[in-house]
């Protein structure tokens, strides 16, 4: 295969590591990183600081997340090395009915045939929507695992959404991809397309925001009446209103029925580490696979850069890992999915790595009138062929692309890592840890170190490898060399925490072409 490869932007991109001995909260945007740090200062751990960061995700990143959606959050806890899973993932409807999804006959051109679902209604509008979890998971999350309460963690949200959703270039952009669905709804329209066109950012450095009255009006809400609200009290009421008027089979009754849960993760030791990932429908069963794969063909070496025949070897086990995915827990969308994953350690060294996403950008593209939220469009995790382990059905998890991770040396959490960007998050996970563990790079050398994504059908290569390597993959496996841009992205955005416990020193990590991401360390007191 020819695989011709101009460069387009021509950047040379970095974000450097931060190190400390305080906490540290790294996320896809830095307004809510600070909102976590707050936490920190305020004496909570990474579960709390995690917590906070999260809801206020929701506020400046409405597209990745928010409390519409669900996700993943995995708690390492430093005095123990006891490592537990809080899943708040998806469940669709009771009265979902499988028919309301037929297919069109059509694929996309997505890796897989993925088939068309007449009328796109498990990708965009109320037929897309799944139950959320999000605000049941890291309710219970801070409840088993945090010092502080939903109150106090919401509250820089709640400020957040009081002053609005911060318009930049990248706001504009995010949006103005969307704009074609959000303007067919009209909370959507309402919120984000003032005067039916995308927000325009200031030229100055002033900043804009655009008003969030009913998202803040909810925050509050659940601030003072506690997060079940969101699923048995005044907002679940307007919510089950606001789906069923716009045609979703989501009643009262399943939101008063969801319930997050702890569970333990699946563990894999890698090389005298120990990788802790979700259980059951997740990325976690796919990124082990991989690793268990890796740990057969990488040699255990002295520190040393990987070269040709490793990145042969990931593109070679992560292909066999996803074939076998398919296989055995069904098809899941391919990368088109919008997520987010912050990560957070404290000065004790507990980490946390939590992925929350709403799926594509902007989810189901609606925004509830009553209640400002964003949804999810959850049903999109669906297979939408009949009679596959992954099929749509009623009040069933669908099998999910998050990948949280935490590893843990000798006893104690040593990194909190994870990704966004659907199908792309394993690739980049499974090679980072890679790097780390393998390759014994530093956490922001494993950052900046070019990776390949075998997720789809042809290789993805950053165009930043050695030609020799790029050759060598070339000979061996269909590729397509790709510059690592701001937009679009052809690879998983991860961030990252890890420790040295000798000298109990943190360092955070994250995606370097990410306008808004950063490290923002906790405060001096």
């Amino acid at each position: 295969m020819t695989d011709t490869f101009i460069p387009n932007e021509r950047w040379r991109l970095s974000k450097p590591a931060e190190c400390s001995k305080r906490g540290l909260v790294v996320a896809q945007h830095w307004r809510a990183a600070q909102a976590g740090a707050e936490m920190l200062a305020a004496g909570g751990n990474a579960v709390d600081a995690a917590v906070a960061t999260a809801l206020a995700l929701g506020v400046v990143e409405p597209w990745m997340s928010g409390i519409g959606g669900s996700g993943l959050l995995i708690f390492g806890k430093a005095a123990t090395g006891e490592v537990k899973v809080v899943d708040f993932t998806l469940i669709s409807a009771a009265e979902t009915d499988p028919e309301r999804y037929p297919l069109t006959g059509g694929t996309s051109t997505e890796l897989f045939g993925w088939p068309l679902v007449e009328g796109n209604r498990n990708l965009r509008g109320f037929e897309s929507i799944c139950v959320p979890g999000s605000v049941a998971g890291l309710a219970l999350a801070l409840e088993r695992f945090g010092t502080k309460s939903f109150a106090e963690a919401i509250e820089p949200a709640a400020r957040l959404a009081e002053q609005g959703l911060p318009v930049d270039w990248y706001t504009t952009l995010n949006i103005s991809l969307a704009a074609a669905d959000l303007r067919d709804f009209p909370g959507s329209r309402a919120v984000y397309l003032p005067n039916e066109l995308p927000p325009v950012p200031p030229v100055s450095e002033r900043v804009r925001y655009l008003p969030l009255p009913a998202l803040a009006r909810t925050y509050r809400r659940l601030q003072k009446a506690g997060p079940r609200d969101f699923y048995e009290g005044e907002i679940a009421r307007d919510i089950a209103t606001d789906l069923r008027a716009g045609g979703s089979a989501i009643s009262a009754r399943d939101l008063a029925a969801y319930r997050a849960s702890v569970v333990e993760p699946q563990r894999l030791d890698y090389r005298g580490v120990t990788v802790n990932a979700a259980p059951l429908l997740t990325g976690g069963t796919t990124l082990l696979r991989a690793l268990a794969a890796l740990a057969k063909r990488i040699p255990d070496k002295p520190i040393a850069f990987p070269g040709a025949a490793d990145y042969i070897a990931f593109a070679e086990t992560l292909r066999e890992a996803f074939a076998d995915r398919l296989r055995t827990l069904g098809h899941a969308m391919p990368g088109l999915t919008n997520t987010t994953h912050l990560s957070a350690v404290d000065s004790a060294g507990n980490m946390v790595a939590l992925t929350n996403t709403l799926l594509s950008r902007f989810g189901s593209k609606v925004v509830l009138p009553a209640t400002g939220i964003p949804m999810n469009n959850g049903m999109l995790w669906f297979d939408p062929t009949p009679g596959r382990a992954n099929s749509i059905s009623p009040a069933k998890k669908p099998l999910a692309n998050m990948c949280p991770a935490v590893l843990t040396r000798d006893g104690r959490p040593w990194a909190a890592l994870g990704a966004c960007g659907g199908r792309r998050i394993i690739p980049a996970v499974a090679q980072i840890i890679s790097f780390l563990v393998d390759f014994r790079m530093p956490l922001q050398e494993a950052f900046m170190t070019p990776r390949i994504d075998a997720s789809e059908a042809t290789v993805g290569c950053d165009a930043r490898l050695d030609p020799e390597i790029l050759a060598a993959l070339r000979a061996a496996l269909p590729i397509e060399t790709v510059e690592n841009s701001v937009y679009p992205s052809p690879f998983a955005m991860p961030s990252g925490v890890s420790r040295e416990f000798a000298i109990d020193l943190n360092t955070g990590a994250t995606f370097a072409p990410s306008p808004a991401a950063a490290v923002v360390v906790e405060p001096e007191r």
